[in-house]
């Protein structure tokens, strides 16, 4: 059997034979406590009785199962020698019954990397939290099942816990004679599962709604975090949104809440943002704020519980047959997000954040070598895992709100109800989605799927403006669109590019006294190489053109030679905040592209960000900014340009307004870009108390922001870094404290780090990520360097001793990107041809990492010719 790594064709040909009536999972996890740390792995006992019937009897197939031991296995009452059927991730079933009952009783293990059931012991008080994450085949490490999304099936859960703990699952549970009982699920996969067990800070309410037949629907709400997160933990916000994305979707959806209780658990060490698991969503506790943060933050929060709660009718109650179209949920549940964040709560300027930083995500992962079409080709689970990215996500999202502006959006939600209802607990492809929308719109969606969902690529649009022959009036304005890039199946014409069609807005911008205002608008359809805008003919000239004004379509933008030296003088002018966000989205675009110079990008960013009212862009072009100093500014200017940004990051510190969240950003911002001699001397002084910033307050995640500088600058050693946790004894300050002792500038700290990550797996998921974070300093590239050679050494042994996601995290987070030379360009390319049968998905990986590379030689070369 071939192990872990699940085929679609297993996957198709199991499910063809093969049907699930329901299951009982006993889970015995009280040997999460008592045991000495380091005793070696931990087990806990699963007991699993699946009945489920075959529709060829006599015919072979397997369940899924990983785990260091099986005690027993019975089929159909007789009893299996686990040594012959068992192989470590499969029990073989051979001669099966038309009606079936398989029973397997196995030692499971805890998890420390966040898959499975992970087991966390907070260093902070010594209580031991356990949780379970699955996507998207990860539920085989806790329980025997068939692992695919198309096998749905009611779930009985049973949980036999340590005195004191409280344990939760999707259904509504009791505690018995000391086990834990769980009410039967409606039919879900078995990767929306969910477990979440110890002595968790629990919070309740309660939200009712009257629906159309005038009966009351009432959920119970809970959210739940860590004891040692309780005195930071705003139930009360995360309650009032999860209200206001119940009505919203209640109402837009027509089809009530099917999973009875809505509880929200913030579980420390989680490797994702949130989960959606039907009746228990599972979150990363870094949602629950230690310090002060900005609006950004809360508006991210409220987005990813908005996103998570699409889910429970966008993949739990519909879920896609395999995960080629896993954007039937992540695509749908991302535009959700922030459609109802728009329409629900206080974060009314939701698409600001959509189309300047979700975006920009999609924008990147759709230039790579990996991109592929919003409908993918997954062959197995490991193409599964990694396609949990920006083109399913950001892009997806992107397309359905182009799709809604396209069928119109009381056609667009009617289709949403329809879909639910007539594919309820069922499993859906591409089609399903399509016959609803072409019922309620009238349109062929078939040449809209092929043209967004089955091609690769982003277009380019760029404005072509012909004034009349005294300049002061538009003669002809015309969108310019160019080629998405590689297209993908079905393939048009050799040699003809995809050219998408795009529901547009063109927008006019003038000055009027210290403002650039738009002064006309049109909306049109944009399609083929060449579009005139006729409703824009005979406007008075403008100063800026904005194509996709609004952001209606997906796309990057250009500017023509006017508009685009207006921004260089005037950005900060522009009124509409959507309208600034996505210039400075384009312009960051253009910076990638190699076609703006990177330190003319960070010449915009000082002379325009002071003045970004919007804090979610704000903090983005502090991001954008680091990156181009970091990635695409020549080598020999990184220097000044370092001393650029931290003269401005301290110039709007001391102007903004005092405890504003402007001003905590500049402070961020300034700590990632500290460097000289005198700016570390103010963290350090900030963080002693002897200087202070009126209105700043240095709280504890500050404190830690202001030390990992020093200490990659070698101001804070080891010591300093001791007495920081001492003071802050915490799982978040553990993570804080194992990032800069990391980032310390000495070969033998590097090495040490290094040892930890690639050579061994003593490290949690959690302390890995933060290991790695620290490792990798832009400043000490010359430490670094002895590490290119060992990175492509180590990768493939890595890959396949660790865990998928770890091996992400190492292969991504150790790529040597800051030897930026063409020599470690070639070295990229020699491993990618001598290793050309090593795992897709781990090529994957390395030939995203050298393509970003690549981008970025590029960005610094255009950038010194600017010199």
């Amino acid at each position: 059997m071939p192990g872990e790594n699940l085929s679609r064709d297993e996957a198709r040909e199991r499910a063809a034979l093969l049907s699930v009536d329901g299951y009982e999972v006993f889970l015995d996890v009280r040997s999460a406590v008592g045991e000495h740390e380091g005793e070696g792995a931990r087990t806990f006992r699963s007991v699993t009785t699946i009945r489920f019937r075959c529709n060829e009897p006599g015919a072979s197939s397997f369940a899924d199962l990983i785990a260091p031991r099986v005690t027993a296995v019975s089929l159909n009452g007789r009893d299996l020698d686990p040594s012959e059927v068992f192989d470590g991730s499969r029990i073989l079933l051979d001669d099966l019954a038309e009606e079936n009952e398989l029973v397997v009783d196995a030692q499971c293990a805890y998890s420390r990397t966040g898959e499975g059931l992970h087991r966390f012991v907070d260093p902070e008080d010594g209580e031991v939290y356990l949780y379970t994450q699955y996507e998207p085949a990860d539920s085989r490490r806790v329980f025997a099942n068939f692992e695919q999304p198309d096998l749905k099936a009611p779930f009985r859960f049973e949980v036999r816990a340590p005195e004191g703990w409280t344990v939760w699952s999707n259904g509504a549970g009791e505690r018995t004679d000391g086990v834990w009982r769980f009410a039967e699920t409606k039919p879900i996969s078995t990767y929306i599962t969910c477990v979440v067990a110890g002595p968790y800070h629990y919070v309740t309410d309660s939200y009712e709604r009257v629906l159309a037949d005038g009966s009351t629907l009432r959920i119970p709400l809970g959210a739940m975090c860590r004891k040692g997160l309780a005195k930071h933990f705003d139930a009360d916000d995360v309650f009032l949104v999860t209200k206001q994305g119940l009505d919203f979707f209640h109402e837009h959806f027509d089809y009530p809440y099917p999973f009875g209780k809505y509880d929200q658990a913030f579980v420390p060490e989680y490797n994702l943002g949130a989960m959606e698991n039907p009746g228990l969503v599972t979150f990363r506790e870094e949602y629950i704020f230690r310090g002060k943060v900005t609006q950004a933050s809360y508006e991210a929060r409220a987005n990813v519980i908005l996103h998570e709660m699409a889910h429970m009718w966008f993949g739990d109650l519909v879920t896609m047959e395999w995960w080629d179209d896993l954007w039937l949920k992540e695509s749908f549940a991302d535009f959700m997000g922030a459609f109802s964040l728009v329409g629900a709560t206080r974060f009314t300027d939701g698409w600001i954040t959509f189309a300047n930083r979700r975006k920009a995500w999609a924008y990147r992962a759709d230039q790579l070598p990996s991109t592929h079409p919003i409908t993918a080709d997954i062959r197995d689970l490991q193409d599964a895992k990694l396609n949990f990215d920006g083109i399913t996500y950001a892009k997806g999202a992107s397309v359905l709100k182009q799709l809604v502006a396209y069928v119109g959006q009381d056609a667009f939600l009617e289709g949403a109800r329809r879909y639910f209802k007539r594919h309820a607990y069922g499993n859906t492809r591409l089609g399903d989605l399509l016959a609803v929308l072409e019922e309620t719109s009238g349109r062929d969606m078939g040449a809209w799927a092929r043209s967004w969902l089955q091609t690769a690529g982003v277009n380019t649009l760029t404005p072509q403006v012909l004034l009349d022959t005294e300049g002061g009036r538009i003669a002809e304005l015309a969108v310019v669109q160019e080629a998405a890039g590689p297209a993908h199946q079905p393939a048009p014409p050799a040699g003809t590019p995809e050219l998408r069609p795009h529901r547009v807005a063109v927008g006019l911008y003038r000055r009027e006294g210290d403002a650039l205002v738009r002064y006309a608008r049109a909306e049109t359809d944009v399609e083929g190489p060449r579009t005139v805008v006729t409703e824009l003919a005979g406007a008075e000239a403008p100063e800026l053109v904005l194509v996709n004004d609004d952001d209606l379509t997906y796309c990057k933008i250009r500017f023509d030679a006017t508009s685009l030296d207006t921004l260089k003088e005037r950005l900060g002018e522009i009124t509409d905040p959507l309208a600034r966000a996505l210039c400075w989205s384009a312009l960051w675009n253009l910076t990638r592209d190699a076609l703006l110079p990177a330190r003319e990008f960070i010449d915009l960013v000082l002379r325009f960000a002071g003045r970004e009212s919007d804090i979610g862009v704000l903090q983005m072009l502090h991001a954008w900014a680091r990156s181009a100093l970091t990635h695409y500014a020549a080598p020999d200017w990184r220097e000044t340009g370092a001393a650029l940004l931290a003269e401005g990051a301290l110039r709007e510190l001391r102007a903004a307004g005092p405890g504003s969240e402007h001003q905590l950003a500049w402070a961020r911002f300034l700590a990632t870009v500290a460097s000289r001699e005198g700016d570390l001397r103010l963290l350090k002084a900030l963080l002693d108390g002897t200087e202070k910033i009126d209105g700043l307050d240095v709280d504890q995640e500050l404190r830690w922001a202001f030390l990992e500088p020093l200490a990659a600058h070698g101001v804070a050693g080891e010591d300093v870094l001791a007495a920081e946790l001492a003071r802050d004894d915490t799982a978040s300050g553990k993570r804080h404290q194992v990032r800069c002792l990391a980032a310390r500038p000495s070969a033998a700290v590097k090495a040490q780090a290094w040892a930890q990550v690639v050579e061994s797996d003593a490290l949690s998921n959690a302390l890995t990520e933060a290991t790695i974070a620290g490792f990798a300093q832009p400043t000490q590239r010359g430490l670094l360097a002895p590490y290119a050679e060992k990175y492509f050494a180590a990768i493939e042994r890595v890959w396949g001793e660790r865990s998928i996601q770890i091996g992400m995290d190492v292969v991504s987070g150790l790529f040597p990107s800051l030897q930026d030379s063409s020599a470690t360009v070639e070295a990229a390319d020699a491993w990618l041809r001598a290793h050309a049968g090593a795992a897709p998905a781990l090529r994957r990986l390395v030939l995203e990492a050298r393509d970003d590379l690549a981008r970025a030689l590029r960005g610094q070369e255009r950038d010194a010719s600017a010199g």
